[in-house]
């Protein structure tokens, strides 16, 4: 008999905390600060921080960063409001960086 298996997961690099699911992976094509970066279309166990207007590649946005609440680890962003209309499908959609999670269940 097949061993059970979980939810393939993407973890916190520092600590393992579980951080999303693969299933929630919208695009792998993002950028981040410090390299390639995920958007999902949810993330668990972060604290988020508070908003601020960053400009970014794709224009004006107001984000807030993202946390690992275990650890506290900077994982990546929130977005919370794109000005421009083509952006406007990122909003409440998480960016985390490939550098900052590891995968599990794989």
């Amino acid at each position: 008999m097949a061993e059970m298996i979980g939810p393939r997961l993407y973890s916190c690099c520092n600590c393992r905390n579980q951080i999303a699911l693969h299933d929630d992976v919208i695009s792998k094509s993002f950028q981040g600060r410090n390299g390639r970066a995920f958007l999902f279309s949810h993330a668990m166990n972060i604290v988020i921080g508070p908003k601020e207007d960053r400009q970014l590649m794709t224009g004006l946005h107001t984000v807030a960063d993202v946390y690992c609440c275990d650890c506290h680890e900077v994982l990546g962003w929130k977005y919370e409001r794109a000005y421009e209309v083509a952006q406007k499908y990122k909003e409440g959609k998480f960016i985390l960086e490939k550098s900052k999670i590891v995968k599990e269940n794989w």
